[in-house]
């Protein structure tokens, strides 16, 4: 069977194929109603499939969105793929995800396979990007949209929530429960010191702490990210002479982490221990008890972003709060912190 192309469906609407080509790509120019229907029908009658490499071989573009997040195996970055990939999606758009596990030749080498696939443009979260890896992105003249901000180039286009507002607001709230001192389970010695969101929920707990007059003296302990890592060094904190009376974890994943530890040591939460988190991921609502934290628009964020990427007309010399979008955060309060919330 002889493959039906694009003037096959022209001739059977009764016009060009240029029209066609409008109706398929919803633009650059407007069709009438009445002749989109025409060609709508004609590409169900005759099972036109139009072909997307072409396309994208002509225009330089794909339909396609590269997302690269540090690891989708934590919550937060699972659930914020997954709002990119539905916001996408009512553009007309897929999403590839790559996962950089925090190195920065992962997330190279992601860049290197999206920009050659030719995809629309990156979303990327990034912890401190290289120098390489912005040669990369200038060299392929990509369109990027970060969802966090670098400081060494204030003028990106981001999509940021108050990371450091957020965290002080859940270490305020663990101070007001009258606890001498909130510890915080921070990032890992590579964590960088500034830009990098854990980074600002550390800067938010130390700002609350100090406006409280407290000390943050040996009260800040590194841990991974993720809840199995965390799990280890809350064990060895919770186990020893010097047991914080809560603790402020800069990621969701953490905290789950700290409760499971105090669980096995059989300490109370919140009673022996005060525990908040950050970014409110699903799963915060079902640990036992459930957890106090920060949380953000995720799905806002998440339009946000896909349409920074997509829409034209965002130039280089438009003002910052055109390029940088920023979201509040929000204190959920449950059980954990020890209120008598949901």
């Amino acid at each position: 069977m002889a493959k039906v192309t694009r003037d096959d469906v022209a001739r059977l609407a009764g016009t060009s194929t240029a029209v066609v080509s409008y109706v398929i790509n919803n633009g650059p120019r407007p069709v009438a109603p009445a002749t989109r229907e025409r060609v709508l029908a004609a590409i169900k009658e005759l099972g036109y499939r139009p072909d997307r490499v072409a396309q994208a071989m002509a225009s330089r573009r794909t339909d396609l969105i590269g997302m690269i997040v540090p690891d989708a195996r934590q919550p937060f970055f699972a659930e914020m793929a997954h709002a990119v990939e539905r916001a996408a999606a009512d553009r007309g758009k897929m999403v590839l995800v790559g996962n950089s596990d925090y190195r920065d030749e992962r997330e190279i080498h992601y860049l290197r396979a999206f920009l050659g696939m030719r995809v629309a443009g990156l979303i990327l979260v990034s912890q401190g990007m290289s120098e390489v890896a912005a040669q990369e992105i200038e060299a392929w003249d990509a369109r990027v949209v970060l969802l966090h901000e670098r400081p060494e180039a204030l003028d990106d286009v981001a999509v940021v929530t108050d990371d450091i507002g957020g965290a002080q607001l859940a270490t305020r709230h663990l101070l007001e429960h009258g606890h001498p001192y909130v510890a915080c389970l921070g990032g890992t010695a590579a964590t960088p010191a500034v830009g990098d969101p854990v980074a600002d929920h550390i800067e938010g707990w130390r700002r609350a702490m100090r406006e409280a007059g407290r000390s943050v003296e040996g009260r800040l302990y590194q841990a991974e990210y993720n809840r199995y890592d965390a799990y280890e060094t809350a064990l060895k904190i919770l186990a020893g002479p010097d047991r914080p009376p809560a603790i402020f974890c800069t990621t969701d994943d953490q905290a789950i982490g700290v409760l499971r530890a105090a669980r096995e040591l059989r300490l109370d939460v919140p009673g022996d221990l005060a525990v908040a988190g950050f970014d409110d991921v699903k799963e915060a609502g079902l640990t036992d008890p459930p957890l106090t934290t920060v949380s953000s628009d995720r799905p806002a964020m998440a339009r946000a972003a896909v349409d920074l990427l997509l829409d034209d007309g965002l130039k280089v010399s438009a003002s910052r709060q055109d390029r940088v979008k920023s979201f509040p955060s929000a204190l959920v309060v449950r059980r954990s912190c020890g209120c008598d919330g949901a």
